[in-house]
């Protein structure tokens, strides 16, 4: 089970069943996140190992994710004093060189010892004060869970509820805040991707409706596993804060909470009295500009995260979404191919960081999944709560490209044909390999290789 999964579990699901949440049953606690990396539920058959099997784990849950070669390295250091002159210009070049995923010039970057879970807590807890108003939409677990946060803290929470399988309803939206004449919604919360679902919701779209009613809110969004492989542009959507994970599109391991906070953001935090100590913006402030943490970093997810930067930005973020959006039409095609269906229907949601398959009724997922990894050694994502059994989820985010998607889709496919799905050997895979070729680059000149 990944960190960020076993920080998300405890407490939260049964609290959620407790205010009445009936879409989240309790068994949900027990079952709901056996999604990493080959980790099994507890009360699961899915056989383990005799011995070590030949080849390696192929990954393929929606993070944590495979991790390059040059970050590996990159985080095979020794131990190191952080107090040491070099590192306080190696740590503010760390907090400007995240900018660019963010997509920002003008935000405060801020990188937390710990997960997306904690980046959610610091957005909520130095923007906002026990008792204010904020809406939020519910479309999967991660939202639900970011609910359950909100709630936790003392929010007053306006949820709009979506099928699982949609994204945010700008429409519902708007109601809302044309409802709000005395301005009293202090932030607009948004899960950017919902990996329950394989939703990306329009955060351009949300911006456009609050300025449409000149709503002064604050917009708060989930990024984890977008921000790094989808477009995202912090400034030019006026986002107040951004949240992301280091497992995710950045490639590197569990451990990091990184944060982008705007100037209306910092603004708010003087005012914001909820309670906070390790997750306070205002200690981070204090120290970061001179390069000092007010706490011990993790030094090797650090040069990991350094690496794994130069990487995205040898690539350019526009490159790196495009592949990503490449690598998941392929995917999408080989689902088409197999005759299902994603569970999101509508194009203009289908995420480009993973993609969720519905199995024919009749037939578990969770079959699907663990047949994968005992014959193939192939972890792919298992459905949650309301998925359950319904879904299975291939993630396609981060260190990634077509011959490393290839093999999960030709594992999945074996998979789903040793679970009884009637799916004709090589029907989805060659559908993938068919848009690839289709659309791949030319391929370069040896004179041009050796420039």
């Amino acid at each position: 089970m990944s960190l960020r999964a076993c920080s998300r579990l405890q407490g939260r699901l049964l609290s959620s069943v407790a205010r009445g949440f009936s879409s989240l049953p309790a068994e949900v606690e027990e079952q709901a996140f056996s999604t990493a990396a080959g980790a099994a539920p507890a009360a699961s058959t899915r056989p383990a190992f005799s011995h070590t099997p030949a080849g390696r784990n192929h990954l393929f849950v929606p993070g944590p994710v495979n991790i390059h070669e040059n970050v590996l390295r990159a985080m095979q250091v020794p131990g190191q004093n952080h107090r040491d002159p070099w590192f306080a210009d190696f740590y503010k070049k760390c907090l400007q060189d995240l900018k660019m995923i963010f997509g920002t010039q003008e935000g405060t970057t801020i990188i937390f010892p710990g997960t997306g879970t904690g980046g959610w807590e610091s957005a909520l807890t130095n923007t906002l004060s026990p008792g204010d108003k904020v809406v939020t939409f519910r479309y999967g677990l991660f939202s639900h869970l970011w609910i359950d946060m909100m709630q936790r803290l003392g929010l007053d929470v306006h949820v709009i509820e979506g099928r699982w399988g949609d994204g945010a309803y700008e429409d519902k939206l708007a109601e809302v805040l044309k409802a709000d004449t005395e301005k009293k919604i202090k932030a607009v919360c948004v899960v950017h991707n919902e990996t329950t679902t394989g939703v990306t919701s329009d955060i351009p779209e949300v911006r456009r409706t609050m300025d449409a009613h000149n709503h002064p809110a604050l917009l708060l969004v989930d990024g984890v596993s977008s921000i790094g492989a989808l477009d995202f542009q912090f400034d030019n959507w006026r986002v107040d804060v951004a949240v992301t994970g280091s497992q995710k599109a950045l490639s590197i391991p569990t451990g990091l909470g990184m944060v982008c906070a705007s100037d209306k953001a910092l603004a708010a935090m003087k005012t914001a009295t909820s309670r906070r100590v390790y997750y306070d913006f205002a200690d981070m402030l204090r120290t970061n500009p001179t390069g000092n943490v007010p706490y011990t970093p993790i030094l090797p997810l650090l040069y990991g995260m350094e690496a794994s930067l130069k990487l995205l930005r040898e690539e350019g973020m526009a490159n790196v979404a495009a592949r990503h959006h490449r690598l998941a039409e392929g995917c999408r095609k080989a689902v088409e191919g197999w005759g299902l269906q994603t569970l999101c229907r509508d194009p203009r949601w289908k995420s480009d960081s993973l993609t969720v398959i519905e199995v024919p009724q009749g037939v578990d997922s969770q079959k699907v999944v663990d047949v994968a990894y005992a014959k193939y050694n192939l972890s792919l994502g298992i459905g949650l709560a309301d998925v359950k059994g319904k879904v299975f989820r291939i993630g396609h985010l981060g260190n990634m490209d077509e011959l490393m998607l290839s093999s999960a889709l030709c594992g999945a496919e074996m998979a789903l044909i040793d679970a009884g799905v009637p799916v004709t050997p090589g029907s989805g895979v060659s559908r993938a390999i068919e848009y690839w070729q289709q659309t791949a680059k030319p391929i370069p000149t040896r004179e041009h290789m050796l420039a």
